[in-house]
């Protein structure tokens, strides 16, 4: 991959293979992001299950779940939930809470799972990060092969129409005294956010890279896979979805 993801000071020889697995693993990922809306996302997540009309104990996959936040929620609303993440570190910490009814296990999302689920969920555009187009079409497969016969999986991707619309060519983000400077465009048909920052004496780099998938995107890789696109909304309070002015693109399929 062309973009550096190590410390700008790194050996170049170093770099990760992928842009996620380092900088996800890094601790400054979850500073920058730790002002989120948790309490919007457990809007979504009451929603969405009261939508689905899940059983109680139903078997839940939280699929790229990181520290397992949403996991937990999951588990308090009587759900039997696994959380994955490709992040070794997001799910050693997640682990912490893990019960009888709550695990968590390190799991790449192109791989599908023995065990079937009555809902999976991806949540907050943790979807089309792969180098790879492939790899997506792949990913829904993996997702279809893991439902259980009468499971759904939901997908909650932003609306890219309204994202590139809006989008911030360049902002700086203070959090926990680290000037974090972010440079966002598009290009190659991805989303890129560069973020650079300075933390003890040491220069950062990263880029997010995400896939901008349109509905039209998805729904042709979903007829490749054999995958039922049963509903689609336009927000966390499952409003209708509007090509240019939803913040979200949520999709419910089996």
């Amino acid at each position: 991959m062309s973009e550096e993801q190590q410390p700008a000071n790194s050996n170049p020889e170093q770099l990760a293979p992928t842009w996620f697995s380092s900088w996800f693993d890094t601790p400054y990922y979850h500073i920058l992001y730790k002002e989120r809306n948790y309490r919007e996302a457990q809007l979504f997540m009451d929603n969405i299950t009261h939508y689905l009309n899940l059983p109680e104990k139903a078997k839940v996959l939280d699929l790229a779940c990181g520290k397992g936040r949403h996991s937990i929620y999951l588990n308090q609303l009587g759900f039997n939930v696994l959380g994955a993440d490709l992040s070794e570190n997001s799910i050693l910490q997640a682990s912490t809470n893990c019960n009888d009814s709550l695990h968590f296990k390190v799991h790449d999302m192109r791989e599908p799972f023995e065990e079937k689920y009555d809902a999976i969920f991806n949540l907050f555009t943790s979807f089309g990060y792969f180098e790879n187009d492939d790899d997506n079409l792949t990913t829904l497969i993996a997702i279809k092969d893991s439902l259980s016969e009468y499971g759904f999986a939901v997908i909650d991707f932003m609306n890219v129409n309204q994202v590139i619309n809006n989008l911030v060519p360049q902002e700086v983000k203070t959090v926990d005294g680290i000037d974090f400077h972010l440079k966002r465009y598009l290009a190659d048909g991805h989303i890129h956010k560069e973020i650079d920052f300075e933390d003890k004496g040491q220069k950062f780099h990263y880029t997010e890279k995400v896939r901008a998938l349109t509905l039209q995107d998805f729904q042709t890789m979903m007829d490749e896979a054999g995958i039922y696109l049963l509903d689609i909304f336009g927000d966390y309070k499952l409003k209708k979805f509007h090509k240019t002015e939803s913040e979200r693109l949520i999709m419910i399929f089996k």
